[in-house]
């Protein structure tokens, strides 16, 4: 590839690479994933697998970490490690607490991106200007970040109507869109309970009904920044400042610049994602995130650092979260999804060469089947956690032939050959 009319070599290591899936195999695989999900649920009568208030649900929930996760690949792709994900995300939750209130939904999250860009030019003011180890960096922010909101939040909000000290009053929620005729008749074809076609039918309703702005916000910046990144000469220049800033910069690209600019960009999509977290739900609240932030880069590095990996990651998340808001029966049923998604990830690591990898992730799918079939429910105090559970436990398995950006986390100093 070039820049500024000359050659660079983004990949400066032979990796080896599977070949690139057809669009078909993705539609065979999404079919495939429908018809089990059927299954399961006609075997355990748990219609909220595919029912369209969780096909909602979980939009809303991965739309927040989606986001933490677009924001560390903008920022690891120019070799810049963002482990700070987390603080921006509450700077942006209170943004947008602070703002939303008093002058709506989408003033609480332009000031929730604000608050997201101060984190991310801290952070790129410490590692970028002065060196500061990029762990160190983030974690501080992490740190400091909910405490800063915690006591601004009692200074805003203690007195507010409606407010509290650990929770700001309550903010109206964005717009919302439904394609109209096509999704009463998903809903009239959802309730035949007919299997797979009623199932398709409460998926493609969940995707055309009451959908956020917000939400399709997101999926634009999701899709915008794999052509950015991918397509574009100001995409390609800081990709190279994450594979080998020297050689960028022989060709006349500022690595500082670059840098700079996607460090920025990092804390703009995490205050977002806070700020979506604080609108959807009505509120901002102390702790609101969660840990939303160090999942979001679980799914960024689950995506192999691409758009499309990372937004998989991150629906597998929000899946899960929204049956956790089910109850147990749901819950319980996911049991079984666990337990035949990671047999299916131990015949593809098995396939891959990878075979303690696989019998690892054979034995603990067995042991989910086994603990579906001889219970009947999952015990209260388990429900909560189970979103993390799941998708670390299936991101951490399947993920292989990962391909980080050569330069990440590594110190850069201007005129300094590497």
């Amino acid at each position: 590839m070039t820049v500024g009319g000359l050659s660079v070599g983004l990949e400066s290591t032979p990796t080896r690479r599977g070949k690139r899936l057809s669009p078909m195999v993705y539609l065979l695989v999404a079919v495939g994933a429908l018809v089990v999900l059927s299954a399961v649920r006609a075997l355990s009568g748990a219609t909220d697998l595919t029912s369209s208030g969780t096909v909602q649900a979980a939009l809303t929930a991965a739309v927040p970490l989606a986001m933490a996760a677009l924001a560390g690949l903008w920022a690891e792709r120019a070799g810049v490690v963002n482990i700070g994900l987390e603080g921006m995300m509450v700077l942006g939750t209170f943004g947008a607490g602070y703002a939303g209130y008093q002058w709506g939904p989408w003033a609480g999250v332009v000031f929730g991106l604000f608050l997201g860009i101060v984190g991310g030019l801290l952070h790129a003011v410490a590692t970028v200007t002065f060196g500061v180890d990029h762990i160190i960096s983030g974690v501080a922010i992490n740190l400091l970040a909910p405490g800063a909101a915690l006591f601004l939040s009692k200074l805003y909000f203690a007195d507010a109507p409606g407010g509290g000290q650990k929770q700001s009053p309550r903010i109206e929620d964005a717009a919302k869109v439904t394609l109209p005729g096509f999704s009463d008749l998903m809903g009239t074809i959802e309730g035949k309970r007919w299997f797979f076609v009623s199932d398709l039918a409460g998926v493609l309703r969940g995707l055309t009904t009451e959908i956020s702005l917000l939400t399709l916000l997101a999926v634009v910046l999701i899709v915008g920044t794999g052509w950015v990144l991918w397509r574009t000469p100001f995409g390609l220049r800081l990709r190279s400042c994450g594979e080998s800033p020297s050689a960028a910069e022989s060709l006349g690209v500022n690595v500082y610049k670059y840098k700079y600019l996607a460090v920025t960009a990092s804390g703009a999509f995490a205050g977002l994602g806070g700020a979506f977290l604080a609108v959807s739900s009505g509120q901002f609240r102390d702790g609101q995130t969660g840990g939303r932030g160090f999942i979001g880069l679980a799914a960024m590095i689950f995506g192999n650092w691409r758009p499309g990996g990372l937004a998989t990651g991150a629906g597998l998340f929000g899946y899960t979260d929204a049956m956790a808001l089910r109850g147990s029966n749901a819950v319980h049923a996911l049991l079984l999804l666990l337990g035949i998604a990671l047999v299916v990830v131990a015949v593809l690591q098995y396939r891959s060469g990878h075979n303690v990898l696989s019998g690892v992730a054979a034995v603990i799918g067995v042991l989910f089947g086994w603990w579906y079939f001889t219970s009947d429910e999952v015990p209260p105090e388990l429900i909560g956690a189970a979103p993390y559970v799941v998708t670390l436990l299936v991101l951490g398995l399947a993920s292989q032939r990962l391909r980080p950006p050569k330069f990440v986390g590594e110190p850069y100093r201007k005129g300094h050959a590497i």
